[in-house]
């Protein structure tokens, strides 16, 4: 089985919506949601395919200085077989080819699975966004992985 990433087209926006709900329950966005970011400029959509099969999305954002790592999904079903360090492993690169100072993110910090991949790809605590995601109620991590020595 092979694991490719490939920017995702405006066809692939139906697959995203469908799976979204799988992967975020009740925090999921809207298809109409997911079209108005999908053309907000400033952002690359990656997916990543096993065998020509989606399972998996992750949206990248650069804003001239910090690189946004701003959604990293992956089905239920694929879990555990290195999409997510695939799409970190990119995202690192990207940045550091942008030669961006740092890269940020934030994850629910109920997601342990995912902080401790972020930490090892040299993210830090930052700080917690109070009741950051909606409906659940559940606060976010603030994380950043400095890429390049602080300035001045």
């Amino acid at each position: 089985m092979t694991l490719t990433l490939r920017d995702l087209g405006e066809h692939d926006l139906a697959w995203v919506a469908a799976r979204e709900q799988d992967i975020f329950g009740p925090a999921a966005w809207s298809e109409s949601l997911i079209r108005d970011d999908w053309y907000y400029g400033g952002k690359r959509y990656r997916g990543a395919e096993w065998d020509g099969e989606l399972v998996g999305y992750a949206i990248y954002g650069y804003d001239g200085d910090a690189f946004h790592l701003m959604n990293l999904a992956v089905v239920p079903e694929a879990r555990r077989r290195g999409v997510a360090r695939a799409f970190m492993e990119e995202f690192i690169e990207e940045a550091r080819r942008e030669r961006a100072a740092d890269a940020w993110l934030e994850v629910a910090v109920t997601n342990e699975a995912a902080i401790a991949l972020y930490r090892e790809y040299g993210f830090e605590d930052v700080r917690i966004r109070p009741r950051y995601y909606q409906p659940e109620n559940v606060d976010a991590l603030v994380m950043r992985a400095r890429l390049l020595p602080a300035r001045g």
